[in-house]
C-alpha cells in the first residue's frame, strides 16, 4: 500500500492497476493453494510475500521504472509472481516465446529494449547462442530447479530463489498511473519481423473484470468461479495465458501450474489436484484425449475453453464423450486476447447433438465491453444475417493501441476507429460470430503462426529452386500444416527430391532461421505455379488444387 501523505479533504484517485487485483484473494481465500506440478505448493499469503520479495530483489539489481524485464520459463508459480511483481513496480514484463527461432528471439529482445532477463536454466543455450549480439541486456537472473543448471559460458547475476530469500517480504508498491505500460510480447504473422504488442495496467484490469463476468455471471456452460481449480494449458508467454491467471487470482481459486506439457503428467495433475477449469489450443486437447493415460483420468468435472484455432466438431464430440464441458472462444494477440465466447444461450442448453455442436464450435458472442462487427471493403458495417461476409473488426477498452515502434503496421491494424483482425467471417441474428477464412496467408498450426512468406524466402535460397509457394493444408492433429509447392531450375530437373527439401528446411531450423515447429513435412514439385493478373502467386488456386 502506498504511503503517500494526504491532506485533509484530499480524495484518493483510485487507479486501475494490477496491484488492486491482489486485494480480494488476500481477504476471501488467503489459504487457497498455488501448486507447481509436483515441485511446489503454497498459499495466497505466500504468493503475496514472494511478489514483494521479487519486487525488492529486482530493486536490489537496479531495475528501474520503465525498464523491460524479459521472462523465459515454463508455466509455473514463478511466472505468476512475475505477472504481478514486474508491472507492479512500474517496469514492463516481456513474455518471451522460447519456441521461436534464435534469430526471432534476438530480434524481440533487442526491439523491446529488454534490460533484464529472468530465464529458466533449460533455456540458457538459446540465450548463449545470441548473447554476443545482445547489447541492451544488463543483468540475467537464472532459475535453477532442484539446483540444476546446464553448462553455459554465461555468468548470471543472480539465482531466482536465492534472490527472493535475500529480499524483504515488504515492499512499498507505488500507485502508478493506470495507463502505465505493463506488459509486452511479440506476435508473428505473414511477413517480416515479429510485431510487438503491449498493454497498460488499466487494460489488463478491465480485461480481467470483463472475462470474470463473462465466465461467471451467465447461466450457461464453462463457468469459472471461486470453487474451481484452475490449470492453464496455454503457455504463459502467449497473451498472458489468455489473461486467465489474472482472473484466477482475482477470484482466489486454487491454481495449478503444470510446467512442461507432457500428456501423462498433465492428466495425472488434472486427476490428483481435481482440476476443473482450463484453456488450450485444439492440439493440446487432442494430445490429452488420445493419450493411453486418459483411461485412468477422470475428466467428468473438467471445463475447457478452446482458442487459437477453430474447434473441430470431431474433437468437441470426442471431449464431450469423456465428460468434458467444452466450448470455443476467440481473440488475437492484439486483443489481450479474449473477445468472444461460444457459450450457449439459456434456451440452447437442452439442445442435443448437431445443433449443440454448431453453437459451441462457433467463434462466439462478444463478452461484456467488447464490440465485434464485420465490414466490407470500405469499412461499412454489414448486417447480422449469417450471410453477409466481411473482415472482422473490434473495439474494447483493452485492445493494443499500436504496434511497438511500428507506425506503418499500426495504420494497417487500426482504421476507421476499429481494430482490423485480418479474419473474414459473418455474424448471425443471434449475435454469434463465425470466422470462415483469413485475409492473409498465414498458416496457423497448433496455436502457432507460420509465415508462408518466410518459408518461401528460405526456399528461394536453395540453389535448385526457381519458384516456391507455401500454403496451409488441413491436418487432423495440428489444424493446419504447411505445404511447399516448388518449381525447379532446369539444370536441377531430376536431380533433387522432395526429401532433399525437407532436410534443407530442417537445417534452416537448426541454424536458427526458422522455428522447429514451422518445418514443413509436405512438398510438391510442379512444372509451373499459377499467377494472378499482376504476376503474384495465386494462392487461391493453389489452395483449391492442393488444399484438400
Amino acid at each position: 500500500m502506498s504511503k503517500k501523505a494526504y491532506q485533509p479533504g484530499e480524495n484518493y484517485q483510485y487507479p486501475l492497476i494490477i496491484n488492486k487485483l491482489l486485494n480480494t484473494p488476500l481477504i476471501y481465500s488467503p489459504e487457497r493453494e498455488i501448486v507447481y506440478s509436483d515441485k511446489s505448493r503454497y498459499n495466497y499469503r505466500s504468493l503475496y510475500e514472494r511478489i514483494n520479495r521479487l519486487a525488492d530483489g529486482l530493486g536490489y539489481l537496479n531495475v528501474k521504472q520503465g525498464d523491460t524485464v524479459a521472462i523465459f520459463d515454463y508455466d509455473s508459480h514463478r511466472y505468476l509472481e512475475c505477472f504481478f511483481a514486474i508491472p507492479m513496480i512500474g517496469t514492463v514484463m516481456q513474455t518471451v516465446n522460447w519456441r521461436l527461432s534464435a534469430d526471432q528471439i534476438l530480434y524481440t529482445l533487442q526491439h523491446a529494449e529488454a534490460k533484464f532477463i529472468i530465464i529458466h536454466s533449460d533455456f540458457l543455450p538459446i540465450l548463449e547462442s545470441i548473447g554476443h549480439k545482445l547489447d541492451t541486456v544488463k543483468k540475467i537472473i537464472v532459475i535453477e530447479e532442484e539446483g540444476k543448471r546446464l553448462p553455459t559460458r554465461l555468468r548470471p547475476d543472480a539465482e531466482y530463489e536465492k534472490l527472493l530469500q535475500a529480499a524483504s517480504p515488504d515492499y512499498d508498491f507505488p500507485d502508478l498511473d493506470e495507463n502505465t505500460k505493463a506488459t509486452t510480447f511479440y506476435t508473428t504473422g505473414t511477413t517480416g519481423d515479429p510485431k510487438g504488442v503491449y498493454f497498460t495496467h488499466r487494460q489488463l484490469v478491465l480485461h480481467t473484470l470483463s472475462v470474470a463476468v463473462a465466465t461467471a455471471a451467465y447461466h450457461t456452460i464453462g463457468r469459472f468461479r471461486s470453487n474451481d481449480v484452475y490449470m492453464p494449458l496455454t503457455p504463459m508467454f502467449h497473451v498472458h495465458a489468455w489473461g486467465f491467471p489474472y482472473v484466477a487470482t482475482l477470484l482466489g481459486v486454487k491454481q495449478v501450474y503444470p510446467g512442461q506439457y507432457e500428456a501423462e503428467r498433465l492428466l495425472k495433475l488434472i486427476t490428483r489436484e481435481k482440476v476443473t477449469f482450463s484453456h488450450c489450443v485444439p492440439t493440446i486437447l487432442q494430445m490429452l484425449i488420445n493419450s493411453p493415460a486418459v483411461k485412468e483420468a477422470d475428466l467428468s468435472n473438467w471445463k475447457v475453453i478452446i482458442g487459437g484455432a477453430q474447434l473441430p466438431r470431431g474433437l468437441a464430440q470426442a471431449a464431450m464423450d469423456l465428460g468434458v464441458e467444452i466450448h470455443a472462444g476467440y481473440g488475437m494477440s492484439e486483443t489481450c486476447p479474449v473477445m468472444t465466447a461460444a457459450t450457449p444461450m439459456e434456451r440452447m442448453l437442452d439442445w442435443k447433438n448437431d445443433k449443440y455442436l454448431d453453437v459451441i464450435t462457433k467463434t462466439g458472442r462478444p463478452i461484456p465491453l467488447a464490440e465485434v462487427e464485420v465490414v466490407d471493403a470500405v469499412d461499412k458495417i454489414l448486417p447480422h444475417d449469417s450471410a453477409s461476409t466481411g473482415e472482422v473488426v473490434m473495439r474494447s477498452p483493452w485492445l493494443t493501441q499500436s504496434y511497438f515502434k511500428a507506425p506503418d503496421k499500426t495504420q494497417e491494424l487500426w482504421r476507421s476507429g476499429w481494430l482490423h483482425s485480418g479474419d473474414v467471417g459473418y455474424i448471425g441474428k443471434d449475435g454469434y460470430l463465425q470466422i470462415t477464412d483469413r485475409i492473409k496467408d498465414v498458416i496457423k498450426s497448433g496455436g502457432e503462426w507460420i509465415s508462408s512468406l518466410d518459408l518461401e524466402n528460405l526456399m528461394s535460397q536453395h540453389e535448385a529452386v526457381l519458384e516456391s509457394a507455401a500454403i496451409g493444408i488441413p491436418d487432423e492433429k495440428w489444424g493446419e500444416r504447411p505445404l511447399v509447392i516448388i518449381t525447379l531450375r532446369p539444370e536441377f530437373q531430376g536431380q533433387v527430391s522432395e526429401e532433399d527439401f525437407k532436410q534443407y528446411m530442417k537445417k534452416c531450423a537448426q541454424a536458427g532461421q526458422l522455428p522447429k515447429y514451422a518445418v514443413p513435412e509436405h512438398y510438391k514439385l510442379v512444372d509451373a505455379i499459377p499467377k494472378t493478373s499482376v504476376g503474384k502467386l495465386d494462392k487461391k488456386i493453389l489452395r483449391k488444387k492442393y488444399g484438400g
